[in-house]
């Protein structure tokens, strides 16, 4: 299908969405992210291609997008994140006690608030929502920025946070919350919805593309939850609402929003809009220099909660390359591990789909329940996919990047790195890589991560690994069957 095509039918969707203006009774339908697509400015969806090694883009390599990677880890978590990570917490003012929850009373929240929670499933606040709660909820109100991934129950502190923070009286938008695309708004309006059940006067706006609102009239919704483009448009151009009156600026995936063009800067004009008396909150998965530089012109004085970093988890992971010529020798390699291991279950990352493709077939032929995982597909598919293999319908998942974070299956024991990650100059990906093995080892079992190594280059490549990690990594004769087992007891 041709770009143009792309751009027609996202344009008919949108142009055939009807006007959102949702109160807590409506459900409102997850709506279909088309495959290859990625948030433009608006938080709408237009067609990419795949990235190659060379900076190009082919049909075979599978390039992350973040975007579609959050939205994927929403729909296949189905409960609360085991969390292994330490949470720190940084004040603003250092002096002033540390507030922190394990019950949701503590919060002292309204009754009908309480129920919704409670409905929803949650019986104690996760360990993100301890620390960040207090904060969220205080008076006098104070701005945060922190670090969560998917799965730890962002979304329904901030969501707890703005059903709180609204009087219901008032008819006009105190509560703005924006999100990469189209999809991501629709997903935290449906943890609103859920959690406001029981309160009837709290109505919610959708800020997207598509819903086309009259000029002139101020909404009466006390929350809008949309993309940038589109909030930015209601505030300014069609002055739906009034920057002044919003007291609480929800900012979320705060990485995936300064990687999708525009989003930035409509962002940073939007949080200018408001008063210096407004609540800031931001959160983001991930905290490279780029998004602490974003996060703090956004967010005045705030208090930070981060995460330690996940390399701790290094230590139940033991590690290996095995030396090979070609793809043929992967394949030996592998089939050898299988032969001499008992193995519950595997991951195989590779660089291409062609690759991915051809492992998959040669897997299946030797009688192994394989699963294939790439770009390709769309998000509901890969959710599909992985559901199946943490099923244990299959016992070997091999894929491209597009799996490399936030999949938890617990019987995962190997993990093997066909292709090594690489980074856009040849480099070691020493991030991709971690999260790649990251996904054994889990819930304080022991794990194998094999790497396999065709080149000189590669070979570099693991000794930039060692050297980033401070870890070594074992060469493994995979056709030593006694070796093997000593190694990987």
């Amino acid at each position: 299908m041709s770009e143009d095509s792309w751009a027609v039918a996202v344009d008919v969707q949108e142009a055939t969405t009807p006007s959102i203006q949702l109160d807590f009774s409506k459900k409102v339908d997850r709506l279909r992210c088309p495959r290859n697509m990625r948030g433009d400015i608006n938080g709408n969806f237009i067609n990419v291609s795949e990235k190659t090694e060379n900076g190009g883009w082919t049909r075979d390599g599978d390039k992350v997008d973040l975007a579609e990677q959050s939205l994927l880890n929403k729909l296949i978590r189905r409960s609360l994140l085991r969390n292994r990570n330490e949470v720190e917490v940084l004040q603003r003012d250092p002096i002033s006690p540390l507030f922190s929850v394990k019950t949701f009373e503590e919060l002292r929240l309204k009754p009908e608030l309480l129920k919704g929670v409670y409905n929803m499933g949650f019986n104690r606040p996760s360990r993100i929502q301890e620390n960040a709660l207090p904060m969220m909820l205080a008076q006098p109100p104070q701005n945060l920025i922190a670090q969560s991934q998917s799965g730890t129950g962002k979304t329904a502190a901030f969501s707890l946070a703005m059903l709180s923070h609204v009087n219901p009286a008032n008819k006009w938008t105190q509560c703005l919350c924006i999100a990469p695309t189209y999809e991501l708004a629709l997903q935290i309006g449906q943890v609103i919805e859920q959690m406001g059940k029981f309160c009837p006067d709290v109505k919610l706006a959708y800020g997207i593309r598509g819903n086309r609102m009259e000029r002139g009239i101020k909404l009466q919704e006390q929350i809008v939850i949309g993309t940038p483009g589109t909030v930015l448009d209601w505030c300014i151009k069609y002055k739906l609402i009034d920057p002044r009156k919003i007291t609480m600026f929800v900012l979320d995936e705060a990485d995936v929003m300064i990687a999708t063009q525009g989003h930035r800067d409509q962002s940073i004009r939007i949080q200018r809009q408001l008063t210096k008396d407004c609540q800031m909150l931001l959160f983001s998965a991930t905290f490279e220099d780029s998004v602490w530089r974003f996060a703090e012109q956004v967010v005045p004085d705030p208090n930070i909660i981060r995460l330690k970093r996940e390399e701790e988890t290094l230590d139940t992971i033991k590690q290996f390359y095995v030396l090979c010529k070609e793809k043929e020798d992967k394949f030996t390699a592998l089939c050898n591990l299988y032969g001499s291991l008992t193995i519950a279950q595997a991951m195989i990352f590779c660089h291409t789909r062609k690759i991915a493709a051809w492992l998959t077939a040669n897997l299946t032929k030797e009688g192994h329940q394989v699963a294939l995982l790439s770009g390709e597909m769309t998000v509901e598919q890969r959710a599909a996919v992985i559901e199946r293999f943490r099923n244990g319908k299959e016992k070997v998942l091999v894929t491209t990047n597009v799996c490399s974070r936030g999949i938890d299956v617990e019987q995962v024991s190997l993990v093997v790195n066909f292709d090594l990650p690489l980074d856009m100059d040849g480099n070691a990906d020493n991030e991709t890589y971690l999260h790649r093995i990251g996904r054994t080892g889990r819930f304080g079992r022991r794990g194998f991560a094999v790497n396999m190594v065709d080149s000189k280059h590669s070979m570099n490549i693991i000794n930039q690994i060692e050297m980033h990690f401070n870890r070594r990594i074992m060469k493994l004769d995979t056709s030593n069957v006694d070796e093997m087992e000593i190694l990987m007891s």
